[in-house]
């Protein structure tokens, strides 16, 4: 989730004036890549910011807030109260809280994204995963206040075999878990380490969660139309 991709310029100067991310340090400006900063030195495109682009287009005149969250290369494990990630010396889970909890002063959450698992894609963690993460969206959606707050979960990317593993677990997910979606990762590339997105891939990916988090938060109004959407498998 925290993207991996090669920024280029024209991608490092992609924004869209509606759309805001929270800072590591906690202030609010325009959203542009790299949305994180889990790891500076090594931090480019991930879905975060076409994510928001999308949504903004589908919301005109509203303002969307990012809140990025990730760490990458945690298990779902760092992700409870107290856990610590000596690689990055960051609580995943708390810090996670502090930064939506200031982002809710200025607006409202509408939804969760999740794109993990590489590290639990084992047939030790696998089988414990889902029950893990419903009981991360559970303590999500009561800090929130909102016990059907929207989740749209990420598939592994298919390039790597090994990563079918949790991928098959995420299938159930929505049957698990109310209101939640899965964005499909089919056809998506990597960046050449068999691990992490490309750019364009991880571009697609933001657009394909933000069809699921749209018909989520539409599912009792008429269909949503994304037609300025570059892909929309």
């Amino acid at each position: 989730m925290a993207g991996r991709g090669v920024l280029t310029d024209s991608l490092r100067n992609l924004h869209d004036s509606c759309v805001f991310m929270l800072t590591r340090d906690l202030k609010w400006t325009i959203a542009r890549h790299p949305i994180h900063f889990d790891k500076p030195s090594v931090a480019g495109v991930g879905p975060g910011l076409s994510f928001g682009m999308v949504m903004a287009k589908a919301h005109p005149g509203v303002k969307i807030g990012l809140v990025p969250c990730a760490v990458g290369g945690t298990s779902i494990d760092k992700w409870q109260p107290g856990a610590f990630d000596p690689v990055t010396s960051t609580h995943p889970y708390d810090d996670a809280v502090a930064r939506i909890s200031e982002a809710m002063k200025k607006g409202e959450v509408k939804g969760m994204l999740w794109l993990q698992g590489e590290s639990d894609s084992n047939t030790d963690s696998a089988p414990v995963y889902l029950d893990e993460l419903k009981v991360l969206v559970k303590r999500m959606r009561k800090l929130t206040g909102k016990r059907k707050l929207p989740v749209v979960v990420g598939e592994l990317g298919r390039y790597n075999p090994s990563y079918q593993i949790i991928n098959n677990e995420l299938t159930k997910a929505p049957l698990q878990i109310k209101n939640l979606a899965v964005a499909t990762s089919e056809g998506l590339t990597e960046k050449g380490d068999n691990t992490h997105f490309d750019a364009k891939s991880a571009g697609i990916f933001g657009e394909r969660f933000a069809i699921k988090m749209l018909e989520l938060q539409n599912k009792d109004k008429e269909p949503v139309v994304c037609k300025f959407l570059t892909d929309s498998k």
